[in-house]
């Protein structure tokens, strides 16, 4: 590491050495020779070397240089000029149009296309809007941004979000189902390690047609990410971006206060509930203002929260070129504070990253970067939120007359004969758990012009190590009634993933026609190592001292706990891929992949994909008003998905003792029922698009539809006779659905311009097969909250009982259909739930059973836009998903644990009288197993919503002066990120991964004021 931080070092102060000779100043101005237009921000570079400078906004510019220099004159889209200096202290120059730069470049499965070449559903997104947004993890900033890509926000710092590309294909749930990213080359599961301002394009490969290049990796979606590099001929740029700003929790769920959870206590008219009332009064004290009512009213979530907190992240990068060098090296900084109190939950991570290319020859450049981070998250115990949603209020936090209690004397609700403790301070305050990562990646390449301009070839090395050390430490506490010894869990994971890529490209014009040709070979190679150990009880141990948090020698290790696993996986992919056009308006693309591993037993799979497009905008016959650019595309294409388990099961044999007549007899028994799993699961998919612009390209338009089957899906097989279910590749699942974006920019004026942009998509989720079973349960496999798969539903889809509302009176239940023996049975009461007898048998059992929902959302949308005046930007961002349910698990224990605390909403109405309402039980009625033991609507709530995503007003300084000094260019913004999201769950946060909420970190809207300088 030393010896290639010290070579980086050199090559940069040799690149930007200068040569020492007689200056001369050389003024001028830059125009563009097609409107005479000045134009800002071209780079001027004496040739040959790094020295230069750039034009302002008016165009102008100002060089020290040597009287025979030659300048070079550089600016996107715009071809590059040479002019000799011979003396001249003024030279003006005017640029013309490169119509070949113009078009946008983007970024495909090894190698890259221009936008009108493209044939397949990528979506491109601007670095801008990546840098936008205040998080840890750069998915995050792509919320709302993308038709057909849904992600799922945490509030928890330093936690990544859920991605979900084209809905879920996998009976093995979100954790086998994330897109593949690949990150300069390297393939890794998640970028969590990447600052957002080091990143210069994002490409998603939504499509088989656009991912199936990437093979057995990309059944889920493939998101290319290209980092930051220097420009050749590029003055050296030094640019700071930061921002500081606060979190604040919104959407707090309102608990009961004591006035609510007593008036619920005493209508559901439980006597012994009722006395632990009074013992609440009797040990902490009467309300002054009623003294039947405790004196006592905790809101928990007050205590356990902070008003805010703060989040920071700073990045300072130096970049530039020569002709033949071009570098990017940087470091950045970003920490965030959690939302909770007492225990230690943060987020804190430094990069440092460098980036080379360098011309060798003229038929070869080099060139490599590596990025490493480093980071360490807090997190807290999980168990606080659903502890803080169940402590009643009567509870104080502290308690002097718990005189067992240490090192602090919290309250415990035991001590008024509550069954738990349910004080969250207890766990909140003795635990520590902490991680560390340390993520390297790096990629090393050469690329040979073998014929210039024609046939290229690139060998690439990509490497990624990560280690992470986890520390869970719980410290010795007692809470009054209950002694906890101190404990300690420590492990160790460490992966190294390789990748050698060699890739062949050969492109070429005959006359109409256009081929690039893409021929490769790939070697993969994953390691993974991991050991943990774990003992309790240790002397040592000084809750104070985090020195001493280690397992000493000696200590006696829980066997359970204590134990070395580690996989090591390897493959080598061959590859091709050929495109097609013919006069520029005929497209045709089809690739192949051949992907060999060790992972499965079947060793080999084959994908193969087709895709075509025809801009019919370019036929002569087209001729229609307003419409600039019309393109119909479609495709076709497999890919897999080996994110799932392996499994290569074999006969067995295990020991099993018989008696014979007054004899014990062993014995050994073959056991043929086994895990199974062969191969990868595949997904075909078709899709059919269009691409258009219209009104001088001011509005565009891109819409897709698509079907995507996933086969050989790993699931649980039921074995009739046996009560066992092993894993088998014998599922199928289909998403299918419309994605629609749209967009529309103008410039009114010089100083005016402005951008409106919108995505909507759908989705329909599928289960097509399950094997040869009926169903097959699954999702958080909670047996009173069934989640069901079965074909014709979606993938785990909830399962229960229908409600046609909540008895009135003693009529309605005698006229309900039910039979006398059934109302009897349960003691059928006004209050109670109505539901619905779907065979008419007079009963309600699991014959009445019915699909209820799902948790995928059938549809997610966005919308945004932008307003720049002069050097003031305002941009806001907007997202949104429906169609979805959530359990509010929360709700649901009250069949297992009577004596907590319910939510506001549920205690302000509990049906108490006849039309008092038609969709709560009757706070008896909710205590009683016939309501609440199983799965039924109740449980289930709507989990749309909407969001204010993003707003943020900018003002740049352009050659402006501060106290008579130049200003460099400087932006200061301000920035308001999800201050508002609107929905009607109760909960604090609708994003719920698997639609099972028993409490989640509460997502904080953030306030930031960020500062970018450029010198």
């Amino acid at each position: 590491m030393i010896k290639l931080l010290r070579l980086t070092c050199l090559m940069f102060f040799a690149i930007t050495a200068g040569n020492v000779q007689a200056q001369n100043t050389v003024e001028g101005k830059v125009t563009s020779a097609d409107d005479g237009e000045p134009l800002p921000g071209v780079n001027i570079l004496v040739d040959g070397t790094s020295q230069g400078t750039v034009t302002d906004i008016e165009g102008n510019y100002s060089v020290v240089v040597g009287d025979d220099a030659t300048l070079v004159y550089s600016f996107v889209g715009f071809t590059t000029v040479k002019e000799q200096v011979n003396g001249r202290s003024v030279v003006n120059v005017a640029l013309s149009s490169d119509i070949s730069e113009l078009q946008e470049v983007v970024v495909i499965g090894y190698g890259t296309s221009n936008e009108d070449e493209i044939t397949t559903a990528i979506s491109t997104i601007n670095s801008e809007d990546i840098t936008k947004t205040p998080n840890s993890n750069p998915m995050q900033s792509l919320q709302g941004k993308v038709a057909g890509v849904q992600i799922t926000s945490s509030g928890a710092p330093g936690a990544s979000p859920n991605v979900r590309v084209r809905g879920l294909s996998s009976f093995a749930g979100d954790d086998k189902a994330q897109p593949l990213y690949v990150v300069d080359g390297m393939f890794v599961d998640n970028i969590d390690f990447l600052n957002p301002s080091d990143i210069a394009s994002m490409n998603i490969l939504k499509d088989a047609s656009a991912a199936a290049i990437y093979g057995v990796r990309a059944a889920n979606g493939v998101i290319i990410i290209e980092t930051n590099s220097g420009d050749y001929e590029q003055p050296v740029k030094i640019e700071y971006d930061g921002y500081y700003g606060v979190q604040r929790p919104q959407n707090l769920l309102e608990m009961a206060n004591t006035q609510q959870y007593v008036n619920y206590i005493n209508q559901a008219g439980n006597a012994d509930q009722q006395a632990l009332i009074q013992n609440s009064i009797d040990r902490f004290g009467a309300n002054p203002n009623n003294p039947n009512l405790p004196g006592t009213d905790t809101d928990w979530y007050d205590q356990v929260l902070e008003k805010t907190a703060p989040i920071q992240n700073h990045s300072l990068t130096i970049s530039g070129g020569s002709s033949k060098v071009k570098y990017s090296v940087g470091g950045s900084f970003f920490k965030q504070d959690g939302l909770l109190k007492y225990a230690r939950n943060d987020y804190e991570r430094t990069n440092l990253r460098t980036k080379i290319d360098a011309k060798a020859t003229d038929w070869l450049t080099v060139g490599g970067n590596v990025n490493i981070s480093n980071a360490t998250q807090f997190e807290a115990d999980e168990a606080v939120w659903s502890q803080s949603y169940y402590a009643v209020p009567v509870l104080p936090v502290y308690d002097q007359g718990n005189t067992l209690a240490k090192p602090i004397r919290y309250a415990n609700a035991q001590n008024l004969n509550f069954r738990d403790p349910q004080n969250p301070l207890f766990v909140l305050d003795n635990n520590n758990n902490r991680k560390k990562r340390a993520k390297i990646l790096g990629n090393f390449y050469a690329d040979l012009q073998l014929i210039p301009d024609k046939l290229s070839f690139k060998t690439s090395l990509n490497y990624f190590y990560a280690d992470e050390n986890h520390r869970q430490v719980d410290k010795n506490y007692s809470d009054g009634q209950t002694i906890y010894p101190n404990g300690i869990i420590k492990s160790s994971t460490s992966n190294f993933n390789t990748i050698w890529d060699n890739v062949l490209t050969y492109d070429n014009l005959f006359g109409d026609h256009s081929v690039n040709v893409t021929a490769g070979y790939s070697f993969r190679s994953e390691q993974m190592d991991f050991t943990q150990s774990a003992a309790s009880n240790i002397l040592s141990l000084d809750p104070n001292k985090d020195d001493t948090w280690y397992i000493p020698k000696g200590s006696n290790l829980n066997p359970s706990e204590t134990y070395t696993d580690g996989d090591n996986f390897y493959g080598v992919s061959y590859f091709g891929r050929i495109q097609y056009g013919y006069q520029n308006k005929y497209l045709l693309s089809t690739s192949f992949r051949r992907d060999g591993s060790n992972k499965f037993s079947e060793k080999w799979g084959n994908f193969f994909t087709l895709s075509g497009g025809w801009i019919i905008s370019r036929e002569n016959f087209f001729d229609v008003e307003g419409i600039d650019f019309l393109k119909v595309r479609g495709g076709w294409g497999q890919m897999g998905n080996d994110g799932i388990e392996p499994a290569i099961g074999s006969l067995t044999y295990k020991q099993v003792s018989l008696a014979l007549g007054n004899q014990l007899v062993i014995g050994v028994q073959p056991d043929n029922i086994f895990d199974l799993i062969t191969s990868w699961e595949t997904t075909e998919e078709t899709n059919i698009g269009i691409s258009a612009e219209f009104l001088d390209s001011r509005l565009t338009l891109d819409a897709d539809v698509y079907r995507r089957d996933t086969k050989d899906a790993v699931l649980n097989v039921l074995l009739q006779g046996t009560g066992r279910n092993p894993r088998r590749n014998a599922g199928e699942i289909r998403n299918e659905g419309i994605e629609v974006a749209i967009g529309w920019a103008d410039n009114i004026s010089d100083d005016f311009s402005y951008n409106i942009s919108a995505n909507l998509s759908t989705l329909k989720n599928e289960v097509l097969s399950v094997g040869d079973q009926e169903f097959l349960y699954g999702g958080a496999n909670i047996a009173e909250l069934r989640q069901i798969s079965i074909p014709g539903s979606s993938l785990n889809e909830f399962y229960g009982y229908e409600i046609n509302g909540v008895f009135q009176n003693n009529s309605q239940i005698a006229q309900s259909g039910y039979n006398d023996s059934f109302i009897s049975d349960n003691a059928l009461q006004p209050g109670d739930f109505f539901f619905k007898d779907q065979n008419g048998d007079g009963v309600i059992d699991a014959d009445d059973r019915v699909l209820l929902g799902s948790f995928i959302p059938t549809y997610n949308y966005g919308f945004s836009l932008g307003v720049n005046y002069k050097n003031l930007s305002l941009t806001a961002s907007f997202q949104g998903q429906g169609g979805n349910k959530i359990v509010n698990q929360k709700r649901s224990t009250v069949r297992v644990n009577q004596d907590v605390n319910i939510d506001a909403d549920l205690a302000s109405h509990f049906w108490n009288g006849e039309g008092s309402t038609n969709s709560y039980p009757s706070a008896a009625g909710y205590r009683k197993e016939y309501n609440n033991n199983l799965m039924n609507e109740f449980w289930l709530e709507d989990g749309d919503y909407f969001r204010i995503q993003n707003v943020r007003l900018a003002y740049q300084f352009v050659n402006k002066e501060l106290f008579g000094v130049k200003m460099p260019k400087t932006t200061i913004s301000f920035t308001a990120d999800r201050p508002l999201t609107a929905f009607n769950y109760n909960g604090f946060n609708p994003e719920v991964t698997n639609g099972v909420d028993n409490q989640t970190y509460p997502i904080p809207a953030v306030y930031t004021v960020g500062l970018n300088v450029q010198l």
